[in-house]
């Protein structure tokens, strides 16, 4: 069976997520490196710079995880679209919880951001339930 437009889109959104995290870890450890030479004393300095590695590490890690996920997603690897169907239940928890938040805290413009991203966890979620999404992954069950 062809793979479904929506499909292709979340790879491709996967393979630009995980581009914009290489540029965010190569940003850290520029930033680090530059930090750690403009600071007047030298351990704030290598703090800084161990700080900048540390993160850009960490953004590196999150853009393989994006692209595995976008290969996945492509080859219409169903272990895929289940990962992106539980990301997107944690992501439905969590803003939810960062509606409920924000509306506390009287944030109108937090609260409107987080219900968008929320509605849009739930959409990508439920898509990846619909019959002929499951059925091109070649799924039976979930």
């Amino acid at each position: 069976m062809e793979r479904p437009t929506g499909v292709t889109i979340l790879g491709v959104l996967g393979y630009i997520g995980a581009g914009c995290l290489v540029l965010a870890a190569l940003v850290m450890f520029l930033s680090g490196a530059i930090v750690a030479n403009l600071t007047a004393r030298p351990g704030f300095g290598m703090l800084a710079g161990i700080g900048g590695v540390i993160l850009g590490v960490f953004f590196l890690a999150f853009a393989a995880f994006y692209v595995v996920t976008a290969v996945g997603l492509m080859k219409l690897q169903n272990w895929a679209r289940i990962l992106v169907i539980i990301l997107c239940g944690v992501g439905v928890c969590f803003y939810a919880l960062g509606v409920l938040s924000a509306l506390f805290h009287l944030h109108p413009l937090l609260v409107l951001w987080r219900a968008i991203v929320l509605a849009i966890d739930l959409w990508v979620g439920l898509y990846l339930l619909k019959p002929h999404v499951k059925q091109a992954f070649g799924a039976t069950g979930f």
